[in-house]
């Protein structure tokens, strides 16, 4: 499955993004649209197989789940 993870801060994402390589999860940062947050404006989205509750980290703000042309809101933390 595919996710937008959404943080509070850039150094969060930078962060975010370095914890899925050493799991050998590939991720990307990108700008966020204005519709997932207000916050720092920069997202990691990744594809994974694992359990996503295994992936929260507190910098996290939300997480979406990318699919069949819907974004879905499964975590929030703000």
């Amino acid at each position: 499955m595919e996710y937008m993870a959404t943080f509070f801060t850039h150094f969060g994402a930078i962060k975010y993004k370095r914890f899925l390589a050493s799991m050998d999860i590939i991720a990307e940062t990108m700008p966020v649209p204005r519709k997932y947050s207000s916050n720092c404006g920069i997202g990691v989205k990744f594809s994974t197989t694992q359990d996503i509750r295994q992936l929260i980290s507190e910098d996290i703000e939300k997480i979406f789940a990318l699919q069949d042309d819907k974004d879905l809101l499964i975590y929030d933390n703000s």
